[in-house]
Protein backbone atom coordinates (compact mmCIF):
# COMPACT_ATOMS: atom_id res chain seq x y z
CA UNK A 1 0.00 0.00 0.00
CA UNK A 2 1.57 2.90 -0.86
CA UNK A 3 1.88 5.98 1.72
CA UNK A 4 -1.15 8.46 0.32
CA UNK A 5 -3.38 5.56 0.50
CA UNK A 6 -2.14 4.45 4.45
CA UNK A 7 -2.49 8.49 4.90
CA UNK A 8 -5.86 8.81 3.85
CA UNK A 9 -7.09 5.02 5.74
CA UNK A 10 -5.42 6.78 8.42
CA UNK A 11 -7.67 10.28 7.86
CA UNK A 12 -10.68 8.46 7.55
CA UNK A 13 -10.68 6.38 10.91
CA UNK A 14 -9.14 9.36 13.07
CA UNK A 15 -12.67 11.37 12.00
CA UNK A 16 -14.72 8.34 12.59
CA UNK A 17 -13.52 7.86 16.29
CA UNK A 18 -13.87 11.65 16.52
CA UNK A 19 -17.58 11.01 15.53
CA UNK A 20 -18.02 8.24 17.92
CA UNK A 21 -16.32 9.76 20.90
CA UNK A 22 -18.27 12.90 20.55
CA UNK A 23 -21.92 10.36 20.66
CA UNK A 24 -20.04 8.81 23.98
CA UNK A 25 -19.66 11.94 25.36
CA UNK A 26 -23.31 13.07 24.53
CA UNK A 27 -24.75 9.93 25.93
CA UNK A 28 -22.59 10.62 29.21
CA UNK A 29 -24.15 13.61 30.04
CA UNK A 30 -27.47 11.38 31.25
CA UNK A 31 -25.64 9.17 33.53
CA UNK A 32 -24.96 11.74 36.31
CA UNK A 33 -27.21 11.52 38.89
CA UNK A 34 -29.03 14.75 40.61
CA UNK A 35 -30.48 15.24 43.57
CA UNK A 36 -34.07 17.17 44.15
CA UNK A 37 -36.48 18.24 47.17
CA UNK A 38 -40.01 20.18 46.72
CA UNK A 39 -42.28 21.91 49.60
CA UNK A 40 -45.44 20.11 50.78
CA UNK A 41 -48.44 21.50 49.05
CA UNK A 42 -50.10 24.51 50.12
CA UNK A 43 -53.75 24.79 49.19
CA UNK A 44 -54.75 28.37 48.57
CA UNK A 45 -58.77 29.24 47.91
CA UNK A 46 -59.95 32.15 45.98
CA UNK A 47 -63.18 33.21 45.24
CA UNK A 48 -64.51 36.26 43.63
CA UNK A 49 -66.86 38.55 45.04
CA UNK A 50 -70.42 39.83 43.56
CA UNK A 51 -71.20 42.60 43.00
CA UNK A 52 -75.07 43.22 42.89
CA UNK A 53 -78.02 46.21 44.05
CA UNK A 54 -81.77 45.70 43.86
CA UNK A 55 -84.54 47.90 44.01
CA UNK A 56 -87.46 47.05 45.90
CA UNK A 57 -90.59 49.16 45.97
CA UNK A 58 -94.24 48.99 46.62
CA UNK A 59 -95.13 51.04 44.07
CA UNK A 60 -93.68 49.86 40.53
CA UNK A 61 -91.49 52.12 38.58
CA UNK A 62 -93.45 51.27 35.49
CA UNK A 63 -95.80 53.76 37.18
CA UNK A 64 -97.23 56.18 35.07
CA UNK A 65 -98.62 59.93 35.06
CA UNK A 66 -101.06 61.37 32.42
CA UNK A 67 -102.56 64.98 32.71
CA UNK A 68 -99.36 66.95 34.06
CA UNK A 69 -99.77 70.84 33.63
CA UNK A 70 -97.49 72.85 34.74
CA UNK A 71 -96.49 73.04 38.28
CA UNK A 72 -97.54 69.64 38.63
CA UNK A 73 -95.00 66.49 40.52
CA UNK A 74 -94.95 62.77 40.63
CA UNK A 75 -93.08 61.01 43.60
CA UNK A 76 -92.11 57.56 43.53
CA UNK A 77 -90.29 55.71 46.69
CA UNK A 78 -87.51 52.99 46.13
CA UNK A 79 -85.59 51.60 48.28
CA UNK A 80 -81.76 50.28 46.67
CA UNK A 81 -79.89 47.48 48.54
CA UNK A 82 -76.56 46.16 48.37
CA UNK A 83 -77.20 42.36 48.71
CA UNK A 84 -73.68 41.57 46.86
CA UNK A 85 -71.04 40.63 49.35
CA UNK A 86 -68.36 43.41 48.05
CA UNK A 87 -68.26 47.01 48.66
CA UNK A 88 -68.74 49.56 46.13
CA UNK A 89 -66.40 52.77 45.06
CA UNK A 90 -69.66 54.51 43.74
CA UNK A 91 -73.72 54.48 43.47
CA UNK A 92 -75.29 56.05 40.59
CA UNK A 93 -78.43 57.00 38.74
CA UNK A 94 -78.94 57.35 35.34
CA UNK A 95 -82.10 58.52 33.41
CA UNK A 96 -82.47 58.41 29.79
CA UNK A 97 -85.19 59.03 27.23
CA UNK A 98 -85.46 56.06 24.44
CA UNK A 99 -87.51 58.71 22.26
CA UNK A 100 -87.45 62.12 23.18
CA UNK A 101 -89.72 65.16 23.46
CA UNK A 102 -89.69 68.31 24.43
CA UNK A 103 -90.77 67.13 28.00
CA UNK A 104 -87.34 65.67 28.35
CA UNK A 105 -85.08 67.64 25.22
CA UNK A 106 -85.73 71.45 27.04
CA UNK A 107 -83.52 71.12 30.40
CA UNK A 108 -84.90 74.27 31.74
CA UNK A 109 -88.40 74.02 31.15
CA UNK A 110 -89.06 70.65 30.70
CA UNK A 111 -88.95 68.02 33.07
CA UNK A 112 -87.12 68.19 36.47
CA UNK A 113 -86.08 65.08 38.78
CA UNK A 114 -84.99 65.75 42.72
CA UNK A 115 -83.80 62.50 44.44
CA UNK A 116 -84.16 62.48 48.61
CA UNK A 117 -83.22 60.15 50.85
CA UNK A 118 -83.84 59.39 54.22
CA UNK A 119 -82.37 57.30 56.95
CA UNK A 120 -85.76 55.40 57.74
CA UNK A 121 -88.26 53.82 55.38
CA UNK A 122 -90.88 56.89 53.78
CA UNK A 123 -93.52 57.34 55.30
CA UNK A 124 -96.73 57.02 52.80
CA UNK A 125 -99.46 59.26 52.25
CA UNK A 126 -101.82 60.46 49.49
CA UNK A 127 -103.73 58.36 47.80
CA UNK A 128 -102.44 54.86 45.91
CA UNK A 129 -102.52 56.52 42.31
CA UNK A 130 -100.63 59.81 43.69
CA UNK A 131 -98.73 58.90 46.64
CA UNK A 132 -96.99 61.50 48.93
CA UNK A 133 -94.21 60.93 51.59
CA UNK A 134 -92.50 62.24 54.50
CA UNK A 135 -89.43 61.32 56.41
CA UNK A 136 -89.72 60.92 59.91
CA UNK A 137 -86.13 61.32 60.21
CA UNK A 138 -83.81 63.86 58.14
CA UNK A 139 -83.75 63.74 54.79
CA UNK A 140 -81.50 64.84 52.45
CA UNK A 141 -81.49 66.03 48.73
CA UNK A 142 -79.31 63.98 46.80
CA UNK A 143 -79.53 65.90 43.67
CA UNK A 144 -81.95 68.18 41.46
CA UNK A 145 -82.20 69.21 37.91
CA UNK A 146 -83.09 68.37 34.38
CA UNK A 147 -84.78 64.62 34.64
CA UNK A 148 -82.50 63.08 31.89
CA UNK A 149 -78.87 62.57 32.49
CA UNK A 150 -76.69 60.89 35.28
CA UNK A 151 -76.23 61.57 38.83
CA UNK A 152 -74.15 60.16 41.81
CA UNK A 153 -75.38 59.13 44.99
CA UNK A 154 -72.68 60.37 47.79
CA UNK A 155 -71.92 58.64 50.92
CA UNK A 156 -74.61 56.32 50.30
CA UNK A 157 -75.15 53.19 52.46
CA UNK A 158 -75.46 50.84 49.65
CA UNK A 159 -72.02 51.25 48.99
CA UNK A 160 -71.57 48.51 51.48
CA UNK A 161 -72.79 44.74 51.41
CA UNK A 162 -76.06 44.93 53.12
CA UNK A 163 -76.31 48.57 53.15
CA UNK A 164 -79.97 50.35 52.51
CA UNK A 165 -80.53 53.43 51.00
CA UNK A 166 -84.29 54.93 51.39
CA UNK A 167 -85.10 57.33 48.36
CA UNK A 168 -87.81 59.02 46.31
CA UNK A 169 -88.00 60.56 43.15
CA UNK A 170 -90.08 63.74 41.93
CA UNK A 171 -90.80 64.66 38.37
CA UNK A 172 -91.95 68.00 38.29
CA UNK A 173 -93.18 70.08 35.14
CA UNK A 174 -91.84 73.26 35.66
CA UNK A 175 -94.21 76.34 35.98
CA UNK A 176 -92.41 77.99 33.09
CA UNK A 177 -93.67 75.23 30.62
CA UNK A 178 -95.83 77.22 27.91
CA UNK A 179 -97.79 76.27 25.32
CA UNK A 180 -95.40 73.94 23.14
CA UNK A 181 -95.34 71.66 25.93
CA UNK A 182 -99.36 70.70 25.63
CA UNK A 183 -100.22 66.75 24.53
CA UNK A 184 -96.85 65.77 24.69
CA UNK A 185 -95.25 62.46 26.22
CA UNK A 186 -92.07 60.63 27.33
CA UNK A 187 -90.96 57.39 28.76
CA UNK A 188 -88.26 57.69 31.61
CA UNK A 189 -85.65 54.67 31.89
CA UNK A 190 -84.32 54.79 35.81
CA UNK A 191 -81.08 52.78 36.30
CA UNK A 192 -79.26 52.76 39.15
CA UNK A 193 -75.45 51.34 38.91
CA UNK A 194 -73.09 50.37 41.22
CA UNK A 195 -69.27 50.37 40.28
CA UNK A 196 -66.59 47.66 42.38
CA UNK A 197 -64.34 49.43 45.21
CA UNK A 198 -60.69 50.11 44.35
CA UNK A 199 -58.64 46.56 43.79
CA UNK A 200 -56.28 45.99 46.59
CA UNK A 201 -54.14 42.93 47.96
CA UNK A 202 -56.00 40.53 49.51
Amino acid sequence: MSTTARTTTARKIVGSLAVIGTAAAVAGLGTFGTFTDSTTPISTQVQSGTVSINLSSGTALTTSASGLVPGDTMTRAVTLINDGNSALSSVSLGVAAPAPSVLTTDTLNGLQLTLSSCPVPWTQGGTASAPTYTCSGTPTQISTGPAVGNRTLPAAASLNPGGTDHLVYTLTLPTSADNTFQNKSATLSLTFSGVQRAAAAR
